[in-house]
């Protein structure tokens, strides 16, 4: 014999959104909307639902985090970048005499502009440093940048 369990009649009043919003999930899922209406009740009484709310919360914060991990980490290369291409640009170039010196600033011009087309382009493809770069990069390698006394 089988024994369907009793259902209560419950009138609830509810915004014309939310009833065009329920007639038309309903139809798509092919469900009664009585159906639909207790089971998003059920669910929202349920004490699991805040559970899946702040575990949903807890994912998107960690994706966050993860992602602010990826910009500080990208952020630190280019200052690492900068800063050691200074100290060898420093320790490499001389000072020009004069005469040398105003030659060198129209060439620099020159080879500024050719730069920021070059950035440009590589821009342009997508590429970038942080995808070359290794994480876990050795930090002894770094000694192989350094200017030694005594070496032109």
């Amino acid at each position: 014999m089988h024994r369907q369990s009793k259902k209560t009649k419950f009138s609830v009043y509810l915004d014309q959104d939310v009833t065009t919003m329920l007639v038309e999930y309903a139809a798509r899922r092919g469900r009664s909307q009585s159906m639909i209406a207790e089971a998003a009740i059920a669910s929202f009484l349920s004490p699991d639902a805040n559970d899946r709310r702040e575990a949903a919360i807890a994912k998107r914060l960690d994706r966050i985090d993860r992602r602010l991990d990826r910009q500080e980490r990208d952020i630190n290369i280019a200052i690492e970048t900068i800063a050691v291409f200074i100290r060898f640009w420093l320790a490499t170039v001389p000072a020009l005499p004069e005469p040398a010196a105003q030659a060198a600033r129209a060439k620099a011009g020159e080879r500024y502009e050719a730069f920021v087309a070059a950035l440009g382009r590589r821009l342009a493809r997508g590429q970038r440093l942080h995808q070359e770069v290794s994480e876990d990069a050795d930090p002894m390698s770094e000694e192989r940048l350094q200017p030694q006394p005594g070496r032109d």
